[in-house]
């Protein structure tokens, strides 16, 4: 789940140093892994006390172990330079994202967009958060009202009927139900 930020897009999340060597390990925000073995120089946002901050570093290599991402950045040759980085968001710049097939479409491009009933018209909500679980993804929508909660829409081409995300615009034929469902459990108290 790429993330935009201005005119960058967050790829991976740098996690701990792994080895001695200045390496680290990485979280993927892009469903596409071919993409980082074509990094050359990315932008590290790192988040300090004073708000954030960003630093360009040059990639050495990157490659898969164990399910995880690890980064090798030049210049950062021991455990104590890459904790440093911990937690730093790594980005690429806009221009340089992925070619999508069709019906595919950037996380980042989807928030924002409006969330309307293909039938009546009548606007549901924005889209505020995209959400993976390991099923179908889904869309968090938020209609405005306080206290409404917030409509988690699976993210399929059975509800999700019609997308334009240049024009911010979602259309949905919701299953009968699913507004009444989440509206109740908006009212329900915290399992936890």
């Amino acid at each position: 789940m790429s993330r935009e930020v201005g005119d960058w897009v967050s790829v991976a999340v740098l996690g701990k140093p792994r080895g001695n060597r200045g390496e680290l390990t990485a979280e993927s925000l892009s469903s596409k892994p071919e993409r980082f073995a074509r990094l050359k120089s990315v932008r590290l946002m790192l988040d300090g006390n004073a708000g954030d901050e960003t630093t360009t570093r040059e990639v050495e290599e990157v490659w898969e172990h164990a399910g995880a991402l690890v980064f090798k950045f030049r210049g950062v040759d021991s455990i104590s330079d890459a904790e440093k980085l911990r937690g730093a968001e790594v980005q690429v710049p806009a221009s340089e994202r992925v070619q999508l097939k069709p019906d595919e479409y950037f996380h980042s491009d989807l928030i924002g967009c409006e969330v309307r009933d293909r039938l009546s018209g009548r606007v549901i909500g924005h889209v505020t958060n995209f959400e993976e679980y390991g099923g179908p993804p889904l869309l968090e929508v938020d209609n405005g009202e306080v206290d409404a909660g917030k409509l988690l829409i699976p993210f399929v081409k059975a509800i999700c009927v019609d997308i334009r995300p240049e024009a911010k615009l979602i259309q949905v034929d919701l299953p009968e139900g699913l507004e009444e469902l989440d509206s109740a459990r908006a009212g329900q108290p915290d399992a936890t």
